[in-house]
């Protein structure tokens, strides 16, 4: 009796544990099957989110002149999604004001993208796939938050316009960008930058060239290798002096001075034929100078403008070699007079 009642026993345990076995298996397989359940209303959503994103975003595409533009302004798009890759033919990019934080590693796929305007933005790194775009043209990443420049940029052959204005912590550029040949118009204004890279006075088409509101000290000794750089913004750096090689500058019609630490103005610019405007406000310029009273002719504003102007420059430079010669005489009337015998003088 006690074996049957011992083999019941077992067979009781066995059967218990077996069902929860089973039970637990079925469990299982209810959980595997909601977890797909899941992942297909999250595919499926995801899948509608997407359509609903690129339609949003077509809506925003425009034709101009012939080109394909996205346009977007003063809206919310902090990040790019993966959908507008849907939109490849697209040929510019122009987006203002979305607090857009990061440029899309996808950027590399719109090798029709002639120009991507990011400014005013809160961008932080320029991708390296930016080099993938040969056919870009122009490049705008001003007022954001960017701290490098990335090599692969000097891979951009097709490159004309660049502007990295107020960016605030920029302070450099890859040797790299040199390679841009094609590029006239830079504008590295409002940064940290404390002299001009060797690579931009490397570029051959350079024409037009801001660097204000730097922390610029000196000019390069070959500066004058931008031979056809006709414009140049320097206002608000920190220059004390410039180099004469500046007068080497044959295109240049601009410059702005403006805002420096200047103590002079090399005789040698008195030659700059070419040169149509220049600004030397708020310099302490060693010299006093004012211009002859030709000018009074001319109304406020204009004679506000010119009063550190071209005009300014050449009366500058005159008067200081007037005063150069009149101090050269006093030093040697003063050493005739020194060498002259007691009686010599007295006479």
């Amino acid at each position: 009796m006690t074996g049957v009642a011992a083999c019941f026993g077992s067979v009781s345990s066995i059967k218990a544990l077996w069902e929860t076995r089973i039970k637990k298996s079925k469990e299982d397989l209810q959980k595997q099957r909601d977890l797909r359940d899941k992942a297909a209303v999250g595919r499926l959503t995801g899948a509608w989110e997407d359509r609903i994103t690129l339609a949003k975003l077509k809506e925003r595409v425009y034709t101009e002149e012939g080109r394909l533009i996205l346009r977007i302004e003063k809206e919310e798009w902090k990040t790019l999604p993966p959908a507008l890759v849907q939109i490849i033919q697209l040929q510019e990019w122009q987006l203002h004001r979305v607090g857009l934080q990061k440029i899309p590693h996808f950027i590399g796929s719109f090798e029709n993208l002639i120009v991507l305007d990011l400014s005013r933005n809160a961008i932080t790194e320029i991708p390296k796939e930016i080099g993938k775009l040969t056919r870009l043209r122009e490049l705008l990443v001003s007022y954001n938050r960017v701290n490098s420049v990335p090599e692969e940029l000097g891979c951009c052959e097709n490159l004309e316009k660049l502007e990295l204005a107020m960016n605030r912590n920029l302070d450099e550029l890859p040797s790299q960008l040199g390679n841009l040949k094609k590029l006239f118009h830079l504008d590295l204004s409002m940064n940290q930058f404390t002299e001009i890279p060797d690579c931009v006075v490397s570029l051959p088409a350079l024409e037009w060239l801001d660097m204000g509101s730097n922390q610029i000290q000196r000019l390069p000794d070959d500066l004058h290798r931008m031979d056809k750089l006709h414009t140049l913004w320097l206002q608000r750096n920190e220059l004390e002096y410039l180099p004469d090689n500046i007068s080497r500058m044959r295109s240049l019609d601009t410059l702005v001075l403006s805002s420096n630490r200047l103590r002079d103005i090399p005789g040698l610019m008195e030659g700059m034929s070419n040169l149509r405007f220049v600004n030397f406000r708020d310099n302490p310029l060693t010299l006093e100078v004012s211009l002859p009273d030709a000018n009074a002719a001319l109304g406020e504003e204009d004679d506000d403008r010119e009063m550190f102007g071209r005009d300014f420059m050449h009366h500058y430079i005159n008067e200081s070699r007037k005063r150069a010669s009149g101090d050269m005489y006093t030093s040697v009337l003063n050493v005739t007079l020194e060498g002259a015998p007691e009686s010599a003088v007295s006479l």
